[in-house]
């Protein structure tokens, strides 16, 4: 094995080039871009499908080999003088929003692409392998629940219950899948990996409330979604009297302002909303006799999550009882609250302090792909500020200097973990 120490490449000399990166944030920006400068790029689409294309290609030009599983995540590797350990990974998923920015997600996978290049470019040869990856459906906008793929990979979800899956049009995620090509022979969840790092904007303003250049992420709050359809009964506005309406929209109305309560009684990290409504029959003049609305509750004790489900389970008896409604609430994801691995934090933390970058440790409010890989393999996060802490919207921004040190810290994190592989398979 290659004595990593005799390289003639010090880590601290290892850089990577921050406009190359942002030309790809920028290049790929154009697979779903929206008027107001955003990208509606939903998983298993044809502009996921071209991203994906782009992703191979560019992997390929540096002489990755690629793979991919049977729930279409995507595997980028470049060998290391090593090849009998697992590799070291890095990623994030590249679907957004219908209304989403080019940073969310993206920038992981691209940063992680940036290293690959970085370390090309330099002649560095690691101990371990190293892979990029793209996890298929993280956003859950077209096909709930959330993380369906990494749930998958990490155990969570069984292959089955995630293929079965249906978009609002019917169409399964397997169908989908099949349809833009990326269903590969490799059984998901059969990829051991010896850690994982992912870089992600931080989706909140704390960061940049702070002047700091990166957050080291050291868990991620327990994520609970619900859906819940309420049924009344349809009739006519002129005609009913109010006293003998079942009106559900009514009911969805209160418990939207049952779950903001419930929220702003558990300060200063919880957070419930309300982020989806359908109604039926969606009439001028006839009375909603269906509702269907989602409620996504966040905390990072489980206690407290426990407690605030009970509180919107009894609001939720309460409406239907006042209002003679039924109905069905249903939890369709529950993602326990995590912490993440100290080596791979150990690695992160020392990456820092070979920069002059200023971090601070942070929980993310949002779920990741690193949560469920963190079931099987060693993983952590990096955050990167971005502007006003908006994100799932098209004004998301990070910007190149913001996005350049996040991706240094991330080839820095890499290279130290990759030298205590080194240390420990030393033959």
């Amino acid at each position: 094995m290659k004595d990593q120490n005799a390289q003639p490449h010090n880590l601290g000399n290892l850089a990577i080039d921050p406009d190359r990166l942002w030309d790809d944030i920028m290049e790929t920006a154009a697979f779903g871009a929206t008027a107001k400068g955003g990208i509606c790029r939903l998983t298993l689409s044809d502009e996921d499908r071209k991203v994906r294309d782009w992703f191979k290609a560019r992997a390929e030009a540096l002489g990755c080999r690629i793979t991919v599983d049977d729930m279409g995540n995507m595997f980028a590797r470049m060998e290391g003088s090593r090849n009998d350990i697992p590799p070291i990974a890095m990623g994030s998923h590249l679907d957004t929003q219908p209304t989403g920015g080019k940073f969310d997600g993206v920038l992981g996978v691209l940063s992680a692409l940036e290293v690959l290049r970085t370390l090309r470019d330099a002649g560095y040869e690691t101990c371990a392998p190293i892979e990029v990856v793209n996890f298929t459906n993280e956003e859950g906008s077209r096909f709930a629940p959330a993380l369906i793929a990494s749930g998958v990979f990490g155990g969570v979800f069984d292959r089955s219950y995630a293929v079965a899956q249906k978009d609002r049009d019917g169409m399964t995620f397997g169908e989908a899948l099949e349809g833009i090509g990326y269903r590969g022979p490799e059984r998901c969840g059969n990829h051991p990996l010896s850690a994982y790092f992912e870089l992600h904007i931080e989706q909140g303003p704390i960061l940049e409330r702070e002047n700091c250049d990166v957050g080291v992420v050291i868990g991620a709050q327990g994520v609970r979604w619900f859906d819940a359809t309420l049924i009344g009964q349809d009739a006519h506005t002129g005609a009913t009297p109010m006293t003998m309406r079942k009106n559900a929209l009514v009911g969805t109305a209160r418990m939207i302002e049952a779950v903001d309560r419930i929220a702003k009684r558990h300060p200063p990290y919880a957070v419930v909303t309300v982020g989806s409504i359908e109604v039926k029959p969606n009439s001028r003049n006839v009375v909603p006799g269906e509702t269907f609305f989602t409620i996504d509750l966040r905390h990072p004790q489980t206690a407290v999550l426990e407690e605030m489900e009970a509180e919107i389970r009894t609001e939720w008896h309460t409406t239907n009882r006042d209002l003679d409604l039924t109905g069905t609430l249903t939890r369709i994801r529950e993602q326990p609250p995590v912490t993440f691995e100290p080596s791979c934090l150990d690695a992160i933390r020392r990456a820092i302090a070979r920069t002059p970058f200023t971090q601070r440790d942070i929980v993310s409010g949002a779920g990741h792909d690193a949560v469920y890989v963190s079931r099987v393999a060693p993983a952590a996060m990096i955050f990167a500020p971005c502007r006003d802490g908006i994100s799932h919207n098209e004004a998301e921004f990070s910007s190149l200097e913001q996005c350049g040190k996040a991706a240094q810290i991330l080839l820095l994190s890499v290279l130290e973990y990759d030298r205590k592989l080194a240390a420990a398979n030393a033959r």
